[in-house]
């Protein structure tokens, strides 16, 4: 196996210990945006906010394992055009709380979160955009709370698979590459992993925290289409890396990540570890039991948007039926695909930023910024 097919699994992004953040910036006099804290007696969000108070709220989310520089090129760009745009770190990253105990990763916890945080911030209703762990809570803030929502936007994971835990994602497997009597799991089988062996994933994770995301973050590699992605063989060699074994050392892709960000990144997994990221992935009957609990029975009337990577061997939109139980779902869904991997929003960001506004002006107008006068 080539240890540098660890192209797009989940992966990193972060923040670090400064009130405000340029990294990446488009130029000179782009301003930085603010580092702000939504705090009650439950639960502590950090979150970067930039743009108009005033302005149409967008919160970005982030999955695993990043936190909200994951959007630093829409931090940049959208506030230019009148959006107020907030980037949670989630709980367990960054700047959040973080908790010991698996359960408090469960999705019903984490989205508690995001309309804590929408409340403090003063926003009745926002636009929602997740990618990878990200979409998932997004997806169950639109279904269990649609009055806080003018629309929704996914990347790379559709609604009605991931929250539903990986009894239904595995469901969800291009069979003819992954047959079910030797890969039950597909794709999924490294997520098995993390349930059999949490302390063992964790404990190698945070030994080497740079070169983990190193091996993760890169550009979507169309040359494995129709290719068995290693994902698929975690339980089988031990680890993502065999037995123990830390990540291979491999240059970074500075297609997805400059030097700044991931030094970012790096501290921020440094001080929280794994253990809350990782634990996304461990509460699949409370998390299925959640959205069994959704209004409408989860159908979505609201406005959604998803975007696919088509070089995303995990989540694959092309070749899987990743995407069918959303499309029975979502009643006014727009789906498009781009040609990238996994980490869209930093390996094509202009494109998803461009997704993004097209359809917002095309099916969400109500969300769009009106003229100011002088």
């Amino acid at each position: 196996m080539q240890r540098r097919n660890f192209l797009a699994a989940p992966a990193a992004a972060a923040l670090g210990p400064t009130a405000t953040f340029a990294a990446e910036s488009p130029g000179s006099g782009s301003p930085p945006f603010a580092s702000r804290f939504a705090r009650s007696a439950r639960h502590t969000t950090h979150y970067w906010d930039a743009g108009p108070p005033d302005g149409p709220a967008i919160v970005f989310v982030h999955g695993w394992p990043e936190v909200g520089l994951a959007w630093r090129h829409a931090l940049h760009t959208l506030p230019a055009l009148g959006f107020r745009v907030l980037a949670p770190d989630l709980r367990g990253t960054g700047r959040s709380a973080v908790y010991r105990e698996r359960d408090a990763y469960a999705q019903r916890q984490v989205v508690a979160d995001m309309i804590e945080l929408a409340d403090q911030a003063g926003i009745e209703r926002a636009l929602w955009v997740g990618h990878d762990w990200g979409a998932p809570v997004v997806w169950n803030v639109a279904s269990h709370h649609p009055s806080r929502c003018h629309g929704v936007a996914a990347l790379c994971v559709p609604y009605d698979t991931l929250e539903r835990g990986l009894a239904r994602i595995g469901t969800l497997v291009d069979r003819r590459l992954y047959p079910a009597a030797e890969f039950p799991y597909g794709q999924y089988d490294y997520i098995a992993f993390y349930q059999e062996h949490f302390d063992d994933a964790r404990a190698v994770f945070d030994a080497n925290v740079e070169g983990l995301l190193k091996v993760l973050l890169r550009r979507g590699d169309p040359s494995l289409a129709g290719q068995r992605f290693p994902t698929a063989n975690v339980r089988r060699q031990g680890g993502w890396f065999g037995p123990g074994r830390p990540p291979p050392a491999v240059p970074l892709d500075t297609g997805v990540l400059d030097e700044a960000t991931l030094a970012a990144y790096v501290e921020a997994y440094q001080r929280t570890g794994f253990n809350g990221i990782n634990a996304l992935y461990m509460n699949d009957a409370d998390n299925a039991a959640y959205a069994d609990a959704a209004v409408r029975g989860g159908v979505l009337e609201l406005p959604a948007l998803f975007l696919g990577g088509r070089y995303d061997w995990v989540n694959d939109p092309v070749g899987s039926p990743i995407t069918e139980p959303m499309k029975a779902k979502c009643r006014d869904l727009t789906t498009r695909l781009l040609a990238c991997g996994h980490w869209m929003q930093n390996e094509k960001p202009a494109e998803v930023n461009a997704a993004l506004l097209q359809w917002i002006a095309a099916r969400v107008p109500m969300a769009w910024p009106q003229p100011r006068t002088a």
